[in-house]
């Protein structure tokens, strides 16, 4: 159901390439726009309370039987709790598998000229700093609206992403759960049509 975005407590656009968190308290929805389409964007979940407490990609995909998620899916917790569950995705498709940029995978995939350019890592040690918390906090990842698909051979591919400008993914907290975003910087792979953009970020109280 459409929710009235006059509604929202909170409804920011957040710049390509940067850093986002968040407290999500129970029972509040968080919205996830691509305004522009193929924009991936990379975030993590904590029991916000208790950070050793957070999302578990394989116990989310052992739960649903699939690498995929999407409306329905129950982001498990590493203590097989229920972070969130998403609730409306008008895109379809988003990795679970594929885990974050860094300035060590910048080099492997793309060369050492590649090293020393802005990375998800980056923006979530920046994140982790702001919040106190230890880099060894920093876990399994979801990529919002990236296109992963696994090869025959069982290989991760990395391909041109399907959102199109205005898709969304939206989330109901099941407790009390820390978002970490970074608007994905990458420029040497289809993840962002080497080109990033911004989101918006939304919040309700129902």
């Amino acid at each position: 159901m459409a929710k009235d975005i006059t509604k929202a407590i909170y409804n920011e656009k957040i710049p390509a390439g940067v850093p986002w968190h968040m407290v999500i308290k129970k029972g509040q929805s968080l919205r996830i726009v691509d305004l522009e389409g193929c924009q991936a964007v990379d975030t993590l979940f904590y029991n916000a309370h208790e950070h050793e407490e957070r999302y578990s990609a394989s116990d989310t995909v052992r739960e649903q039987g699939s690498i995929f998620i999407t409306t329905g899916t129950k982001l498990l917790s590493s203590d097989d709790n229920v972070l969130m569950i998403m609730t409306e995705d008008t895109c379809g498709n988003h990795d679970t598998l594929g885990g974050h940029c860094s300035a060590e995978s910048n080099t492997v995939r793309f060369g050492y000229d590649k090293k020393y350019m802005h990375s998800c890592r980056d923006n979530y040690l920046f994140a982790v700093g702001e919040l106190e918390m230890n880099p060894k906090d920093l876990t399994n990842n979801i990529n919002f609206f990236m296109n992963v698909p696994v090869e025959e051979d069982g290989h991760l591919a990395i391909e041109d992403g399907i959102s199109k400008p205005g898709d969304y993914v939206e989330m109901r907290a099941e407790m009390d759960t820390l978002v970490l975003v970074s608007n994905c910087p990458q420029l040497n792979n289809p993840c962002n049509g080497y080109n990033p953009t911004p989101i918006q970020m939304i919040v309700w109280d129902e």
